[in-house]
């Protein structure tokens, strides 16, 4: 790597090297070699692009799906020095913005692929140099990805009339199928594909069954005092559950597509700014949120793909801090999918339910959950990593086949339309109206279930549920599956993991690893310092500086500027416009 980038990296950036594969792809960007990088968020991506725009001759264009990610990431180029600026439907210095374009007053430019395709703005790209293009989020061609958005798919023409600008892709979320449709829709040759790998080793991932979800969440907020994100199906289920967490003192808000956009866009900036709130939001919230120091993500409900899951659950911990992603599922959450997918049109149909099995394995394991997921993107991961619920506390498993089968048998012999409680009623041999009307209390598998079997039956038809053996039909009753005949027949056993018993939490108990060590006199005077700065020139405090800054100011107690520019995550800019003050409050406190 050329000394003059090293440079630059530490003089705008405030880091000493490179993180993972970010040195292979700005060295390949730098060559003008069109690349495609797979990298997880947290690894830098954004630097990958931002670096080059600083050293290259001309505007380096970003295309990016939405215009919150692009004024967050605008807002962290422009704290560091870089001359960027973004084209989007609300920003009304446009004329300037293309004003500076064209007398090469631009290092970044941001813009959405609905403006990057069309004619009137590859007229102004005409009119200057481009350095490189760059396009985010850019599993968003694909139609085999998660958030497919069709405008990518016209940009090829764009990149196309400038054959010598480099191109660059950059995406967390790929798997093999769809890596090859990017490269094949950007025109970047395979050799041109650097993959950093799927594992974020600071998110501690955990799946629960839902038991009580309001204490669920209310516990996992008391151990968390940092940012987060918990991720409801439903819009309503959005302000049900931040009303009630939100009684417990934290600042909590919902966000989803049907809020009014004023009240929208207030709960987001609020979000942005802050360092305790958690935010309760549909899937709508946060692809456009580069929050670094969110740390933990909880998903009330089942997400829709191991891909949707890895991307979501990944918002927490860009930082590299330690963070977490809780996962609270129910056997319902599986109906509700399948339903789903008989409406759709058969074509799609297989592809869905392949969808809902990696799901189905990723809660139901005993094992690894972390291998679970890097195994789906094509990673040979080894069997633990430590970190995950499984890892830390391994669940016992027992062989649950002859309450399976007894569970599949009443089914079929109730006439497969009736639903859990009442298959268990008949089981364990229980005295109704309903059974006696039914007859049901003269069929062979009345009462067969006894003594510590019976607890075995909810969590039995969970897991019958998951694989596919159960189904449930319109009216909630159960039915066979498909999966169900190789288990009655013997074919296949049923294991199931039995979750460890946890302790309630104390109220104030923290969780995991502690990220944000408040309580530390001297950093928590370096945030309330970075607070009122960030105050001042109104951005989100992270933009000022990340947490892990402030923690290393704190370690090493810098007493000058030149001691506080080694410091990583200190550039010249602002070491220029924030040293003095964080200096003043590291010696106030000393």
């Amino acid at each position: 790597m050329q000394p003059d980038i090293l440079t630059l990296l530490h003089d705008v950036f405030g880091f000493s090297g490179f993180r993972g594969v970010q040195d292979q792809v700005v060295g390949r960007v730098m060559a003008g070699r069109p690349t495609l990088a797979i990298m997880p968020t947290g690894a830098g991506k954004s630097l990958c692009y931002q670096l080059p725009a600083v050293a290259l001759d001309g505007c380096c264009v970003v295309i990016s799906p939405l215009i919150a990610l692009m004024h967050d990431q605008l807002r962290a180029a422009q704290a560091v020095g870089i001359k960027a600026a973004s084209l989007t439907s609300v920003d009304a210095d446009w004329r300037e913005t293309q004003d500076r374009l064209r007398n090469g007053d631009l290092d970044l430019l941001y813009v959405a692929p609905e403006r990057a395709s069309g004619e009137g703005f590859r007229n102004l790209l005409r009119s200057t140099r481009i350095a490189l293009f760059a396009i985010d989020e850019a599993h968003c061609v694909s139609e085999w990805g998660h958030d497919f958005r069709p405008d990518y798919r016209l940009l090829r023409p764009l990149l196309d009339e400038f054959p010598d600008v480099p191109r660059l892709a950059l995406t967390a979320t790929a798997d093999a199928h769809t890596r090859e449709d990017i490269l094949v829709q950007l025109g970047i040759p395979r050799e041109g594909l650097v993959i950093a790998g799927f594992d974020r080793p600071n998110i501690r991932y955990a799946v629960h069954p839902r038991d009580g979800l309001n204490r669920q969440l209310a516990d996992l907020i008391a151990g968390n005092p940092g940012p987060g994100i918990i991720y409801a199906p439903t819009r309503a289920a959005t302000e049900k559950l931040a009303e009630a967490l939100g009684r417990a003192g934290r600042p909590t808000r919902a966000y989803h597509a049907g809020l009014d956009p004023k009240v929208r866009a207030a709960n987001q900036t609020a979000f942005i700014a802050s360092e305790d709130m958690v935010m309760v939001a549909t899937v709508a919230f946060g692809m456009g949120i580069d929050k670094p120091d969110v740390r933990f993500v909880a998903h009330a409900g089942l997400p829709k793909s191991i891909e949707g899951y890895y991307q979501e659950s990944g918002r927490a911990g860009r930082d590299g801090e330690p963070a977490q992603a809780h996962l609270f599922w129910g056997a319902e959450d599986f109906a509700r999918a399948r339903m789903r997918i008989a409406e759709l049109e058969s074509a799609r149909q297989q592809g869905e339910r392949t969808r809902i099995a990696a799901l189905g394995a990723l809660v139901e394991t005993g094992t690894c959950r972390r291998a679970i997921l890097l195994r789906h993107f094509g990673e040979n991961p080894p069997p633990g990593c430590g970190n995950c619920d499984n890892c830390l506390n391994p669940p016992p498993s027992i062989d649950a086949t002859q309450t399976a089968r007894k569970f599949l048998s009443a089914v079929y012999r109730t006439g497969q339309s009736f639903g859990v409680g009442h298959i268990e009623s008949v089981l364990t041999g229980a005295v109704t109206d309903k059974i006696r009307e039914r007859g049901h209390d003269r069929i062979s598998v009345y009462g067969i279930v006894e003594g510590e079997e019976m607890a075995l039956l909810r969590p039995v038809s969970r897991a019958l549920l998951v694989r596919d053996a159960l189904q449930t039909n319109e009216h909630g009753g159960l039915e066979l599956g498909p999966s169900a005949r190789p288990i009655l027949r013997g074919e296949e056993d049923v294991s199931l993991v039995v979750p460890p018993r946890k302790e309630r939490r104390r109220k104030n108990a923290r969780n995991g690893s502690d990220a944000n060590p408040v309580g530390d006199p001297l950093f928590d005077a370096l945030r309330a310092c970075r607070r009122e700065l960030a105050q001042e020139v109104g951005v989100p405090p992270y933009v000022i500086f990340h947490d892990s800054t402030l923690r290393e100011m704190a370690e090493q107690r810098p007493s000058t500027l030149a001691e506080l520019s080694h410091v990583s995550g200190v550039g010249h800019r602002k070491l220029e416009a924030y040293g003095d003050a964080f200096l003043a409050a590291i010696r106030l406190h000393l």
